[in-house]
């Protein structure tokens, strides 16, 4: 394979991506999705998008979609590495030469992926040149277009956009509209201004959702306002509003800090409500017991989980070490850490390497030096470095061949 780190090489790359004259390239949609997912150099990545056989304008609905997410891939690759101008020049491109640029579900997904560039001044103007580019406008683009304004972070550019574009483009902003708003607002700290916002949805007879809801009971939780919070979460039970999974564990994540009693009642009720708690629901009381030094109640929940078919996630794993670790019960942190491998389900960098660290401190050299060669192998490539550099700090260089086979096997 060519390699195209050069100026040179980068500029021939471009020229085959963008030029009609050259023939259709041969690779399928489905096999450049696969590539990108894995590819990480930007080059390769451009490489590999510019030889996607495009779409017709008479595509069905999936490949424009599938296409876009190629497309996202490859920006990026390409944003990880600051290449701003290949990412113009990428999707520029699309309204050229591609021909489902007709369709506005596509034409959004390039304001998307300039919203994740940060790149948001060309996202505007690509929604502003929707009639010059054949594409129909609706609320579905300017949602788009709000959104991406969250990427970058110019989160203040949000209320502009929904002031002036509406009245501007004849757009009448719908439920998703008000969510990214009401999202914004509190992003920028002030959910008192949501909660205008949800009068004015009122007014507007503009149906409030379940997330713009709890958008607003999280972040008035945050600022310590529990009373406030506390009246919204009410407002809901006398809206007839829908409390899901997620609502009450925005809930949880304000109450976990508190006493376990406080959580598993109102796990409870969760229940009672015929909703079923998910794994996110048991970490926080997981890590509420923890916290509260009671571990053997943290353990009985960890295997709980099994009889409850509520199959743990990394984070779940990532408490049991922490925790365990803190408590110097490397052994059993050791077997919770065993079974997070097995289901590649791996605790973070920080959290395994303080169970390393307990290991090589009880003299554990050959668990700690299978258990890094288990990670390793499970890691991407890029932090291959990072293990190393922990071998050689913890002396874990010259530790027995064939120590991980061991442990997996007892496992």
């Amino acid at each position: 394979m060519v390699l195209l780190s050069s100026p040179r090489n980068r500029l021939l790359l471009r020229f085959r991506l963008f030029s009609t004259t050259l023939s259709p390239p041969s690779i399928s949609l489905s096999s450049a999705k696969s590539k990108l997912r894995s590819e990480f150099d930007p080059d390769k990545a451009l490489a590999i998008f510019s030889s996607i056989s495009k779409p017709s304008s008479s595509s069905s609905t999936p490949t424009p979609i599938s296409f876009s997410y190629a497309l996202d891939l490859t920006v990026k690759r390409l944003f990880k590495s600051r290449r701003f101008a290949d990412i113009e020049t990428l999707i520029e491109s699309q309204k050229t030469h591609n021909p489902i640029i007709s369709q506005e579900p596509f034409l959004s997904s390039l304001i998307l992926s300039y919203g994740r560039a940060t790149m948001l001044d060309h996202a505007i103007r690509t929604f502003a040149d929707m009639d010059l580019l054949g594409t129909p406008r609706s609320t579905s683009s300017f949602n788009a277009l709000l959104a991406a304004c969250i990427h970058p972070q110019k989160l203040d550019r949000v209320a502009e956009l929904f002031a002036e574009f509406p009245p501007k483009y004849g757009i009448s902003p719908d439920k998703m509209s008000y969510g990214i708003l009401i999202k914004s607002q509190c992003e920028l700290g002030s959910p008192e201004t949501s909660i205008e916002t949800l009068k004015e949805m009122e007014e507007m007879n503009v149906e409030i959702t379940t997330i713009a809801y709890t958008t607003i009971v999280d972040a008035l939780y945050r600022k310590g306002k529990i009373e406030a919070a506390e009246e919204i979460w009410d407002k809901m039970h006398a809206k007839g509003c829908c409390l899901d999974v997620g609502a009450y564990n925005v809930k949880l994540r304000h109450t976990h800090h508190g006493k376990p009693e406080e959580v598993q009642k109102l796990i409870m009720k969760m229940g009672a409500s015929g909703v079923k708690p998910d794994i996110i629901s048991y970490n926080y009381l997981l890590k509420c017991y923890f916290a509260n030094n009671q571990t053997e109640e943290a353990k009985k929940v960890y295997k709980d989980l099994w009889e409850l078919r509520c199959l743990p996630n990394a984070w779940t794993f990532n408490i049991m070490v922490h925790y365990l670790c803190e408590n110097g019960e490397f052994d059993t942190a050791l077997r919770v850490c065993k079974a997070s491998i097995k289901r590649n389900k791996i605790p973070d960098f920080r959290t395994v390497r303080s169970l390393l660290e307990g290991l090589v401190k009880n003299l554990k050299m050959r668990d700690a030096k299978a258990l890094i060669d288990m990670v390793r192998k499970r890691c991407p490539e890029r932090f291959s470095t990072e293990w190393s550099k922990i071998e050689m700090e913890l002396g874990l260089k010259g530790a027995e061949k064939g120590a991980a086979a061991e442990v997996v096997a007892a496992a």
